[in-house]
Formats: structure tokens, C-alpha cells, sequence
């Protein structure tokens, strides 16, 4: 594989993996969660990500209504935690199925020997 299609190999994965960092985290934050504890979990269950890209993310999930967040302050250094809204729960819903079904579709494509 040659340079050029190593780049155009890398957009379409990371097209694909954009996605699925939504779910993973609106799934994962059904219980309360911060960045870096988050961070760990995505690549655990094999959604690597790094900070520089899922901050940004949550900010905007908040800002959409998909996540709500709260300070911890019990602790010396101070967290912000966040968890999946009801308005989130129903995203994460809808997006699971619906990968399911995209799931399934592809399937059919492979099985008719492509």
C-alpha cells in the first residue's frame, strides 16, 4: 500500500470511528464519568481516542443536551463529571439500533460473496 492510499485509508476509518466514539461515550456515561477515567474505558472496550479529541466532544454533547455535568470537588484535585442525559439515553438508543441495522446490511454485502 502506497502513501497516498495509507491517507485515504486513515479518513474513512477515522469517518467510521467518529461515530462510534458518540455511542461508546453516551453508552459508557449511563453511569457518571470524567475525562481521563473515560479515556481509559474507550480504549479498554477498543475505542482508542485521546484527549485532544474527546473534550471537545463532550463540551459539544453538553451543549447539544446529550450530556449533563457536575464538579467533584470531594477530592484534592477537582473532576468534572459527566453523565448521559435522558435526552442522550434516547440518542444512544436510537444510534444503537440503527448500527444494528447498518450492522446487518453490510453483512448481506459480504455474504453475496463481494
Amino acid at each position: 500500500m502506497d502513501m497516498q492510499e495509507t491517507e485515504g485509508f486513515e479518513t474513512h476509518l477515522q469517518e467510521i470511528r467518529r461515530g462510534t466514539i458518540v455511542l461508546a461515550c453516551l453508552q459508557l456515561l449511563r453511569d457518571a464519568g470524567y475525562g481521563y477515567g473515560l479515556l481509559q474505558d474507550l480504549e479498554r472496550h477498543g475505542f482508542a481516542t485521546d484527549a485532544n479529541t474527546l473534550y471537545p466532544l463532550l463540551r459539544r454533547l453538553e451543549k447539544q443536551g446529550y450530556l449533563t455535568s457536575e464538579w467533584n470537588t470531594d477530592e484534592a484535585r477537582p473532576r468534572k463529571f459527566y453523565r448521559t442525559s435522558d435526552a442522550g439515553i434516547r440518542l444512544a438508543d436510537t444510534l444503537t439500533t440503527e448500527w444494528a441495522s447498518l450492522t446487518t446490511a453490510i453483512a448481506t454485502l459480504t455474504d453475496e460473496g463481494h
